[in-house]
Protein backbone atom coordinates (compact mmCIF):
# COMPACT_ATOMS: atom_id res chain seq x y z
CA UNK A 1 0.00 0.00 0.00
CA UNK A 2 1.75 3.23 -0.95
CA UNK A 3 1.41 6.31 0.30
CA UNK A 4 2.33 8.30 -2.47
CA UNK A 5 1.82 8.43 -6.21
CA UNK A 6 4.61 6.84 -8.73
CA UNK A 7 5.91 10.67 -9.43
CA UNK A 8 6.07 11.34 -5.62
CA UNK A 9 2.88 13.06 -5.00
CA UNK A 10 1.52 12.56 -1.17
CA UNK A 11 -1.73 10.55 -0.72
CA UNK A 12 -4.00 10.96 1.95
CA UNK A 13 -2.82 8.28 3.99
CA UNK A 14 0.79 9.92 4.01
CA UNK A 15 -0.95 12.67 6.26
CA UNK A 16 -2.34 9.17 9.06
CA UNK A 17 -5.73 9.87 7.95
CA UNK A 18 -7.44 7.17 9.53
CA UNK A 19 -9.66 5.07 7.10
CA UNK A 20 -11.77 1.95 7.66
CA UNK A 21 -10.60 -1.49 5.77
CA UNK A 22 -7.94 -2.95 4.40
CA UNK A 23 -6.37 -2.12 1.24
CA UNK A 24 -4.78 -3.99 -1.69
CA UNK A 25 -1.06 -3.43 -2.61
CA UNK A 26 -1.80 -0.46 -4.22
CA UNK A 27 -4.70 0.83 -2.79
CA UNK A 28 -5.54 1.39 -6.24
CA UNK A 29 -8.77 -0.02 -8.34
CA UNK A 30 -5.94 -1.88 -10.63
CA UNK A 31 -5.67 -3.89 -7.25
CA UNK A 32 -8.12 -6.24 -8.93
CA UNK A 33 -6.99 -8.67 -11.57
CA UNK A 34 -7.05 -8.03 -14.90
CA UNK A 35 -7.98 -3.77 -14.39
CA UNK A 36 -5.84 -1.31 -15.58
CA UNK A 37 -5.83 2.54 -16.24
CA UNK A 38 -4.39 4.61 -18.58
CA UNK A 39 -4.23 8.57 -19.14
CA UNK A 40 -3.41 11.35 -21.78
CA UNK A 41 -3.55 14.52 -19.66
CA UNK A 42 -3.27 17.86 -21.63
CA UNK A 43 -2.17 21.25 -20.47
CA UNK A 44 -0.86 23.72 -22.47
CA UNK A 45 -1.48 27.46 -23.21
CA UNK A 46 -1.33 30.57 -20.32
CA UNK A 47 -3.80 33.33 -20.61
CA UNK A 48 -6.97 34.62 -21.96
CA UNK A 49 -9.19 31.82 -23.52
CA UNK A 50 -8.96 31.51 -27.24
CA UNK A 51 -11.66 28.83 -28.19
CA UNK A 52 -9.92 26.43 -30.19
CA UNK A 53 -6.34 27.17 -29.21
CA UNK A 54 -6.31 27.26 -25.48
CA UNK A 55 -5.61 27.22 -22.74
CA UNK A 56 -5.99 23.37 -22.32
CA UNK A 57 -6.89 21.99 -18.94
CA UNK A 58 -8.17 18.64 -20.03
CA UNK A 59 -7.26 14.57 -20.94
CA UNK A 60 -9.30 11.05 -20.82
CA UNK A 61 -9.21 8.34 -18.52
CA UNK A 62 -9.27 4.59 -19.81
CA UNK A 63 -9.83 1.55 -17.62
CA UNK A 64 -9.60 -1.32 -19.08
CA UNK A 65 -12.38 -4.10 -17.18
CA UNK A 66 -10.16 -7.36 -18.81
CA UNK A 67 -6.44 -7.43 -20.28
CA UNK A 68 -6.23 -6.60 -23.88
CA UNK A 69 -6.86 -9.78 -25.41
CA UNK A 70 -9.78 -10.57 -23.61
CA UNK A 71 -11.86 -7.39 -23.86
CA UNK A 72 -14.77 -8.80 -26.07
CA UNK A 73 -15.48 -10.84 -22.92
CA UNK A 74 -18.37 -9.06 -21.67
CA UNK A 75 -18.08 -8.72 -17.60
CA UNK A 76 -21.48 -8.35 -15.18
CA UNK A 77 -22.50 -4.92 -14.31
CA UNK A 78 -24.35 -2.42 -12.65
CA UNK A 79 -25.28 1.41 -12.33
CA UNK A 80 -27.05 4.20 -10.39
CA UNK A 81 -27.88 7.25 -11.27
CA UNK A 82 -27.62 9.04 -8.41
CA UNK A 83 -28.31 12.17 -10.02
CA UNK A 84 -28.80 12.80 -13.43
CA UNK A 85 -27.20 15.52 -14.86
CA UNK A 86 -24.60 13.72 -16.43
CA UNK A 87 -23.63 11.29 -19.22
CA UNK A 88 -22.38 7.94 -19.58
CA UNK A 89 -22.70 6.19 -22.64
CA UNK A 90 -24.02 2.39 -23.09
CA UNK A 91 -26.05 2.72 -19.88
CA UNK A 92 -29.19 1.66 -21.52
CA UNK A 93 -27.33 -1.71 -23.03
CA UNK A 94 -26.43 -2.49 -19.06
CA UNK A 95 -29.73 -1.69 -17.38
CA UNK A 96 -31.07 -3.73 -20.35
CA UNK A 97 -28.76 -7.13 -20.14
CA UNK A 98 -26.41 -6.44 -16.93
CA UNK A 99 -23.32 -6.95 -18.61
CA UNK A 100 -20.89 -4.43 -20.85
CA UNK A 101 -17.23 -5.34 -22.89
CA UNK A 102 -14.87 -2.83 -23.74
CA UNK A 103 -12.61 -0.31 -22.52
CA UNK A 104 -15.03 2.60 -20.09
CA UNK A 105 -13.25 5.89 -21.20
CA UNK A 106 -14.33 9.11 -19.14
CA UNK A 107 -13.21 12.58 -20.34
CA UNK A 108 -14.61 16.26 -19.89
CA UNK A 109 -18.22 16.94 -20.93
CA UNK A 110 -17.88 18.02 -24.52
CA UNK A 111 -15.42 15.13 -25.37
CA UNK A 112 -17.84 12.16 -24.44
CA UNK A 113 -18.71 11.38 -28.02
CA UNK A 114 -15.03 11.68 -28.85
CA UNK A 115 -14.38 8.88 -26.16
CA UNK A 116 -16.82 6.44 -27.02
CA UNK A 117 -15.98 6.99 -30.81
CA UNK A 118 -12.48 6.59 -30.10
CA UNK A 119 -12.90 3.43 -28.14
CA UNK A 120 -14.76 2.22 -31.24
CA UNK A 121 -11.94 3.41 -33.41
CA UNK A 122 -9.08 2.05 -31.80
CA UNK A 123 -10.98 -1.30 -31.27
CA UNK A 124 -11.10 -1.95 -35.14
CA UNK A 125 -7.62 -0.88 -35.11
CA UNK A 126 -6.03 -3.26 -32.36
CA UNK A 127 -8.99 -5.58 -32.05
CA UNK A 128 -9.89 -6.15 -35.55
CA UNK A 129 -11.86 -9.69 -34.67
CA UNK A 130 -14.00 -7.64 -31.71
CA UNK A 131 -15.73 -6.15 -34.35
CA UNK A 132 -16.13 -8.41 -37.45
CA UNK A 133 -19.06 -8.46 -39.97
CA UNK A 134 -22.19 -7.98 -38.53
CA UNK A 135 -20.68 -7.17 -34.88
CA UNK A 136 -21.14 -4.07 -33.39
CA UNK A 137 -20.40 -2.42 -29.39
CA UNK A 138 -21.65 0.76 -27.32
CA UNK A 139 -18.50 1.42 -25.53
CA UNK A 140 -19.17 3.21 -21.93
CA UNK A 141 -17.80 6.95 -21.78
CA UNK A 142 -18.33 9.29 -19.26
CA UNK A 143 -18.10 13.20 -18.42
CA UNK A 144 -17.79 15.75 -15.89
CA UNK A 145 -17.33 19.42 -16.68
CA UNK A 146 -13.80 20.99 -17.00
CA UNK A 147 -14.91 24.69 -18.42
CA UNK A 148 -13.62 26.80 -15.94
CA UNK A 149 -10.29 25.83 -16.38
CA UNK A 150 -9.64 24.76 -19.88
CA UNK A 151 -10.94 25.44 -23.20
CA UNK A 152 -13.65 23.19 -23.13
CA UNK A 153 -15.67 24.41 -26.47
CA UNK A 154 -12.02 23.63 -28.45
CA UNK A 155 -12.66 19.93 -28.55
CA UNK A 156 -9.11 19.22 -27.70
CA UNK A 157 -9.34 15.84 -27.21
CA UNK A 158 -9.06 13.16 -30.38
CA UNK A 159 -9.74 9.75 -30.89
CA UNK A 160 -5.79 9.72 -31.07
CA UNK A 161 -5.87 10.55 -27.68
CA UNK A 162 -8.40 8.26 -26.44
CA UNK A 163 -6.09 5.69 -28.41
CA UNK A 164 -3.05 6.65 -26.47
CA UNK A 165 -4.83 6.11 -23.04
CA UNK A 166 -6.07 2.53 -23.84
CA UNK A 167 -2.47 1.99 -24.90
CA UNK A 168 -1.02 3.26 -21.82
CA UNK A 169 -3.30 1.44 -19.11
CA UNK A 170 -1.25 -0.71 -16.42
CA UNK A 171 -1.80 -2.47 -13.62
CA UNK A 172 -0.01 -1.40 -10.44
CA UNK A 173 0.18 1.96 -8.89
CA UNK A 174 -1.63 4.68 -10.74
CA UNK A 175 -1.23 8.62 -10.72
CA UNK A 176 -3.98 10.84 -8.85
CA UNK A 177 -4.97 13.88 -8.97
CA UNK A 178 -4.54 16.58 -12.40
CA UNK A 179 -4.51 13.68 -14.62
CA UNK A 180 -6.19 12.06 -17.47
CA UNK A 181 -10.30 13.19 -17.61
CA UNK A 182 -9.46 14.43 -14.53
CA UNK A 183 -6.93 17.55 -15.07
CA UNK A 184 -9.22 20.02 -15.21
CA UNK A 185 -11.75 19.08 -12.53
CA UNK A 186 -12.61 20.94 -9.11
CA UNK A 187 -13.50 19.04 -5.84
CA UNK A 188 -14.89 21.31 -3.40
CA UNK A 189 -14.09 24.15 -4.63
CA UNK A 190 -10.38 22.60 -4.25
CA UNK A 191 -8.45 21.03 -7.11
CA UNK A 192 -10.01 17.75 -7.97
CA UNK A 193 -9.84 14.91 -10.62
CA UNK A 194 -8.31 11.41 -10.93
CA UNK A 195 -8.64 9.32 -7.46
CA UNK A 196 -8.52 5.82 -7.05
CA UNK A 197 -8.40 3.00 -4.01
CA UNK A 198 -9.07 -0.41 -2.93
CA UNK A 199 -10.30 -3.26 -0.27
CA UNK A 200 -9.76 -6.49 0.37
CA UNK A 201 -12.85 -8.59 1.46
CA UNK A 202 -12.67 -12.10 3.51
CA UNK A 203 -15.67 -14.44 2.46
CA UNK A 204 -15.95 -18.04 3.19
CA UNK A 205 -12.02 -18.39 3.32
CA UNK A 206 -10.97 -16.63 0.29
CA UNK A 207 -10.11 -12.73 -0.11
CA UNK A 208 -11.64 -10.36 -2.98
CA UNK A 209 -10.62 -6.83 -4.24
CA UNK A 210 -13.13 -4.08 -4.48
CA UNK A 211 -11.26 -1.38 -6.37
CA UNK A 212 -12.93 2.04 -6.78
CA UNK A 213 -12.21 4.50 -9.15
CA UNK A 214 -13.37 8.95 -9.24
CA UNK A 215 -13.94 11.84 -11.38
CA UNK A 216 -14.31 14.07 -8.65
CA UNK A 217 -15.49 17.38 -9.83
CA UNK A 218 -17.93 18.24 -7.35
CA UNK A 219 -18.90 19.69 -3.67
CA UNK A 220 -18.90 22.92 -1.91
CA UNK A 221 -16.10 23.82 0.42
CA UNK A 222 -18.42 24.57 3.53
CA UNK A 223 -19.41 20.81 3.25
CA UNK A 224 -16.21 19.37 3.10
CA UNK A 225 -15.86 16.05 5.74
CA UNK A 226 -12.77 14.64 6.24
CA UNK A 227 -13.13 11.73 8.12
CA UNK A 228 -15.82 13.07 10.30
CA UNK A 229 -14.14 16.21 11.11
CA UNK A 230 -16.40 19.32 9.28
CA UNK A 231 -13.38 20.42 7.63
CA UNK A 232 -14.97 23.14 5.29
CA UNK A 233 -15.32 26.09 7.57
CA UNK A 234 -11.69 25.45 8.86
CA UNK A 235 -10.32 25.78 4.77
CA UNK A 236 -12.37 29.21 4.60
CA UNK A 237 -8.99 31.01 4.22
CA UNK A 238 -9.08 34.98 4.02
CA UNK A 239 -8.44 35.48 0.25
CA UNK A 240 -9.65 31.85 -1.16
CA UNK A 241 -13.28 32.83 -2.25
CA UNK A 242 -11.93 35.56 -4.40
CA UNK A 243 -9.14 33.33 -5.67
CA UNK A 244 -11.81 30.78 -6.63
CA UNK A 245 -15.13 32.20 -7.49
CA UNK A 246 -18.28 30.11 -6.05
CA UNK A 247 -19.08 27.23 -8.68
CA UNK A 248 -22.84 26.00 -8.16
CA UNK A 249 -22.16 23.01 -10.96
CA UNK A 250 -19.80 19.95 -10.75
CA UNK A 251 -20.13 16.01 -10.84
CA UNK A 252 -18.60 12.85 -10.21
CA UNK A 253 -18.40 9.50 -11.97
CA UNK A 254 -17.60 6.51 -9.91
CA UNK A 255 -16.04 3.04 -11.18
CA UNK A 256 -16.41 -0.05 -8.66
CA UNK A 257 -14.91 -3.41 -9.93
CA UNK A 258 -14.36 -6.41 -8.02
CA UNK A 259 -13.33 -9.68 -8.60
CA UNK A 260 -15.78 -11.32 -6.46
CA UNK A 261 -18.82 -13.33 -8.47
CA UNK A 262 -21.45 -11.06 -8.49
CA UNK A 263 -24.80 -10.95 -10.51
CA UNK A 264 -25.60 -7.92 -12.28
CA UNK A 265 -28.26 -6.85 -9.59
CA UNK A 266 -25.88 -7.41 -6.82
CA UNK A 267 -23.56 -5.27 -8.60
CA UNK A 268 -25.93 -2.59 -8.75
CA UNK A 269 -26.71 -2.75 -5.47
CA UNK A 270 -22.58 -1.99 -4.76
CA UNK A 271 -23.24 1.21 -7.35
CA UNK A 272 -26.47 2.37 -5.26
CA UNK A 273 -23.61 2.26 -2.04
CA UNK A 274 -21.45 5.08 -4.04
CA UNK A 275 -23.76 7.76 -3.07
CA UNK A 276 -22.66 7.03 0.89
CA UNK A 277 -19.08 7.19 0.24
CA UNK A 278 -19.52 10.62 -1.47
CA UNK A 279 -21.97 11.90 1.62
CA UNK A 280 -18.79 10.92 4.07
CA UNK A 281 -16.48 13.64 2.21
CA UNK A 282 -19.56 16.39 1.97
CA UNK A 283 -21.16 15.54 -1.37
CA UNK A 284 -24.96 15.99 -1.52
CA UNK A 285 -25.81 15.28 -4.77
CA UNK A 286 -26.99 19.15 -5.78
CA UNK A 287 -28.91 20.49 -8.88
CA UNK A 288 -27.02 20.23 -11.52
CA UNK A 289 -24.21 17.12 -10.40
CA UNK A 290 -24.20 14.57 -12.51
CA UNK A 291 -23.72 11.50 -10.11
CA UNK A 292 -22.94 8.59 -12.27
CA UNK A 293 -22.01 5.32 -10.97
CA UNK A 294 -20.85 1.86 -12.40
CA UNK A 295 -19.88 -1.67 -10.94
CA UNK A 296 -18.39 -4.54 -12.34
CA UNK A 297 -17.09 -7.65 -11.44
CA UNK A 298 -14.61 -9.75 -13.77
CA UNK A 299 -15.95 -13.09 -12.19
CA UNK A 300 -18.06 -15.33 -14.53
CA UNK A 301 -16.88 -14.48 -17.49
CA UNK A 302 -18.06 -17.52 -19.39
CA UNK A 303 -21.56 -16.82 -18.35
CA UNK A 304 -21.42 -13.55 -19.23
CA UNK A 305 -20.42 -14.70 -22.58
CA UNK A 306 -22.36 -17.46 -23.37
CA UNK A 307 -23.34 -18.44 -26.53
CA UNK A 308 -26.47 -18.74 -27.76
CA UNK A 309 -28.07 -22.40 -27.47
CA UNK A 310 -25.93 -22.71 -24.64
CA UNK A 311 -27.06 -23.53 -20.96
CA UNK A 312 -24.87 -20.78 -18.92
CA UNK A 313 -23.88 -21.61 -15.50
CA UNK A 314 -22.39 -18.68 -12.96
CA UNK A 315 -21.35 -18.36 -9.17
CA UNK A 316 -22.42 -15.91 -6.92
CA UNK A 317 -21.95 -14.87 -3.16
CA UNK A 318 -25.24 -14.51 -1.46
CA UNK A 319 -27.05 -11.38 -1.20
CA UNK A 320 -27.25 -11.69 2.68
CA UNK A 321 -23.51 -11.80 2.78
CA UNK A 322 -23.03 -8.94 0.60
CA UNK A 323 -22.76 -6.11 3.88
CA UNK A 324 -18.75 -6.48 3.43
CA UNK A 325 -18.73 -5.49 0.32
CA UNK A 326 -20.99 -2.28 0.87
CA UNK A 327 -18.56 -1.64 3.36
CA UNK A 328 -15.69 -1.87 1.04
CA UNK A 329 -17.31 0.47 -1.74
CA UNK A 330 -18.29 2.95 0.79
CA UNK A 331 -14.79 3.12 2.25
CA UNK A 332 -13.04 2.83 -1.32
CA UNK A 333 -14.98 6.05 -2.87
CA UNK A 334 -14.31 8.10 0.38
CA UNK A 335 -10.59 7.51 0.29
CA UNK A 336 -10.43 7.81 -3.33
CA UNK A 337 -12.23 11.05 -3.49
CA UNK A 338 -9.27 12.25 -0.72
CA UNK A 339 -6.67 10.96 -2.54
CA UNK A 340 -8.01 12.63 -5.92
CA UNK A 341 -7.81 16.28 -3.54
CA UNK A 342 -4.47 15.00 -1.64
CA UNK A 343 -2.57 14.23 -4.65
CA UNK A 344 -2.55 17.59 -6.41
CA UNK A 345 -1.49 20.96 -6.84
CA UNK A 346 -2.54 24.96 -7.42
CA UNK A 347 -3.75 25.22 -10.80
CA UNK A 348 -4.30 28.45 -13.21
CA UNK A 349 -6.68 27.87 -16.47
CA UNK A 350 -8.26 29.98 -18.59
CA UNK A 351 -8.98 33.65 -18.24
CA UNK A 352 -6.51 33.17 -15.19
CA UNK A 353 -9.10 31.37 -13.41
CA UNK A 354 -7.31 29.56 -10.19
CA UNK A 355 -8.30 27.02 -8.19
CA UNK A 356 -6.14 25.82 -5.15
CA UNK A 357 -4.77 22.81 -4.00
CA UNK A 358 -5.95 21.35 -0.24
CA UNK A 359 -3.69 22.75 1.94
CA UNK A 360 -1.08 20.14 2.87
CA UNK A 361 -0.15 22.75 5.95
CA UNK A 362 -3.59 22.39 7.37
CA UNK A 363 -3.39 18.42 6.72
CA UNK A 364 -0.27 18.17 8.73
CA UNK A 365 -1.78 19.53 11.86
CA UNK A 366 -4.77 18.53 11.59
CA UNK A 367 -3.88 14.76 10.86
CA UNK A 368 0.25 14.81 10.93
Amino acid sequence: MSSHTPSGRPRARHYAIPFDGRPGPANAITDVPGVSVGYVTLIQGEGPLVVGQGPVRTGVTAILPRPRAELATPVFAGLHSANGNGEMTGAHIIAEIGAFAFPVTITNTHSCGVARDGTLRWLQQALPQVLEEDAWGLPVAAETYDGFLNDINGHHVTMAHVAQAIEAAGPGAIEEGSVGGGTGMICYDFKGGSGTASRLVAWQGRTFTVGCFVQANFGRRRNLIIRGRRAGAELAEPGMAERTPRREKGSIIAVVATDAPLLPHQLARLARRVPLGVAWTGGLGYHSSGDIFLAFSTANGAAAAAPSGTLAQASWVPDADLDPFFDAVVEGVEEAILNALVANADMTGRDGNFVPALPRAWLERAFG
